[in-house]
């Protein structure tokens, strides 16, 4: 018997399914109401929803939940410093079953190898795992990546069933400017019927339109309201995003409560592993108790995304769809007590079920290649105290560009602690060109120390930011030592360290050791008097210039009003 032959006797109630959910109150994002029914599954599809089945293995769930099984439609998995199976433990659990991710992060340190090898370390997980191409490797000619992905080495790619598009098309301006290299990555995703995902902050107006006609048809930068509106109206898919660093969904809330909820998703971008032990199914309940009605806001975390990447029979319940499911205690918390996946029970009680555990990791090459480090390095040359300083915003990506003073003395620019203007340096780690780019920093409120990670926005360069240059090059060497990862010197003294060989991105370990490894890491930089929530992830953002207002590169301080390098002094 075949399975549509089989699918159609199990439907009718002839045969027996291989899985009976009995006595559901199943949540019906299609029908947007909550019925009882009991759920038939064969061969991992839902057959019926109707009462009465009769299976090979029955569960009652006394009048528990059933709801879709979430997706996460844009993350950068590599952002979590886990390899993929450690990932699935965190976030399986929690109820998502399928994320769409950006190898961006990988993808500018290794090309397309790093894009193969995040596709290599996610097969036999029970986790659905998609990808979008990265459509800025580099981000910018303004900083220097591992690799140049173009058109033709996407194209190479773009026909797998795994890859759904292009991801966030960040180069808005060489869109708007008609960057023939931009241009073809996009004609590539439309002539193969793939979508393109955006990331256009403060984008508006006649550029916001001219943006979404080139077949850019998502964002997940809006920081308020007005903002996700206009490209609602525009036809564009609002990616609401709940990372470490960019937390947008309480801003966004008033979207969801006045607005066609249906054109929005929820989304992580960028999570530390601390993170992850709530996932999408957080985003829910925060949203219901916002005063949101709940079968929308399931849509937003399931049927929403699956649509809008065209993942046909996924993120509903209904006949015909994948049987990824949760059973739901209660409509409160939204932690699933049991997750279902291909119709198969694959975490309970938070926990994943061993049998889904097993993994092999792929061989990948080292990613340092520095020149030769001296403490000069960290010298900066001036004409003045006063600085051109990249002054963060807590909870934001985006910076303001700030003049703030400087120790100034023989010529040469120091940290001030008194008024937190600290030195910020970006050393090129891929092709070992020399480059430094030089700055100042205002919102750490480091006293002594240094702090230095191999995780930078976006071509992922050596980014240190300290009170004095030999703590700064002493963590800048320690770095170069563990092949990659995050470190906190203190009079010269490494104080913590997360080693992540994999790309200088990802730890080789399990989730408890990096947890444990980046609780150390936070602890030692409070204690040199940062009081940001995650010093490590806001500095990894400090690196990005397609980010408002002042970035800095291995190439210097950038300013994206005048889409140029400044100067140290004004």
């Amino acid at each position: 018997m075949s399975k549509l032959e089989k699918i159609i006797k199990v439907a009718r109630g002839i045969e027996k399914a291989d899985l009976v959910i009995k006595n559901g109150n199943i949540i019906n994002i299609l029908s947007e109401e909550i019925h009882k029914g009991d759920i038939a599954i064969s061969d991992g599809i839902i057959a019926g929803i109707t009462e009465g089945y009769e299976g090979k293995k029955e569960i009652d769930i006394k009048g528990a939940y059933v709801s879709p099984a979430f997706i996460d439609g844009h993350v950068h998995l590599e952002s979590s410093m886990l390899l993929p199976h450690e990932f699935a433990k965190a976030v399986v659990p929690c109820g998502t079953t399928t994320v769409i991710i950006d190898p961006h992060e990988i993808s500018n340190v290794l090309g397309l190898h790093g894009i193969s090898y995040m596709h290599e370390t996610v097969k036999n997980l029970p986790l659905n795992v998609y990808t979008m191409l990265p459509s800025c490797v580099p981000a910018t000619p303004y900083e220097t990546s591992g690799f140049d992905l173009n058109s033709y080495d996407l194209a190479l790619l773009i026909d797998s069933p795994w890859v759904l598009g292009i991801a966030e098309m960040m180069n808005y301006s060489g869109l708007l400017n008609l960057d023939k290299n931009v241009l073809a990555k996009l004609d590539l995703a439309k002539s193969k019927g793939k979508r393109i995902d955006g990331h256009a902050p403060f984008l508006s107006g006649k550029d916001l339109c001219a943006y979404a006609a080139s077949g850019v048809k998502s964002d997940h930068e809006c920081t308020t309201p007005a903002e996700a509106i206009e490209k609602i109206r525009l036809g564009m898919y609002i990616m609401i995003r709940e990372g470490t660093a960019a937390k947008d969904l309480d801003a966004l809330i008033p979207v969801l409560k006045e607005k066609n909820t249906r054109k929005c998703m929820f989304v992580t971008d960028d999570r530390h592993p601390k993170d992850l032990k709530v996932h999408i199914n957080d985003m829910v309940r925060r949203t219901v108790e916002a005063g949101v009605d709940v079968i929308k806001a399931i849509q937003i975390g399931s049927l929403n995304t699956a649509e809008y990447f065209g993942l046909k029979n996924q993120g509903a319940i209904a006949p015909g769809y994948r049987a990824d499911m949760l059973i739901l205690p209660n409509l409160k918390t939204f932690m699933p007590d049991t997750v279902i996946k291909d119709g198969k029970i694959v975490a309970e009680n938070r926990d994943l079920l061993k049998s889904f555990i097993k993994f092999e990791k792929p061989s990948v090459r080292s990613s340092i290649n520095v020149r030769w480090i001296e403490e000069k390095d960290f010298e900066i040359q001036g004409l003045s105290k006063f600085v051109n300083t990249i002054e963060i915003i807590p909870r934001q990506l985006v910076t303001k560009s700030s003049v703030c003073e400087a120790k100034f003395e023989n010529g040469l620019l120091n940290s001030n602690t008194e008024t937190d203007t600290l030195k910020i340096i970006v050393m090129e780690r891929h092709r070992a060109t020399g480059n430094v780019g030089k700055g100042f920093v205002k919102g750490f409120n480091l006293k002594s120390g240094a702090i230095a990670s191999t995780v930078a926005h976006d071509s992922h360069n050596m980014i240190i930011i300290g009170t004095n240059d030999f703590d700064m090059y002493t963590a800048a060497v320690e770095i170069v030592k563990m092949q990659g990862g995050k470190v906190v010197v203190n009079e010269g003294k490494v104080v913590a360290k997360l080693p992540l060989p994999i790309a200088g991105l990802i730890s080789d370990k399990d989730f408890d050791y990096v947890i444990k490894h980046c609780e150390e890491l936070n602890n030692a930089v409070k204690k040199l008097g940062c009081t940001l929530d995650d010093a490590f992830m806001t500095m990894s953002f400090l690196s990005l210039p397609v980010i408002p207002e002042l970035k800095i590169t291995d190439k210097g301080l950038f300013s994206t009003k005048k889409c140029d390098f400044v100067k140290i002094n004004p």
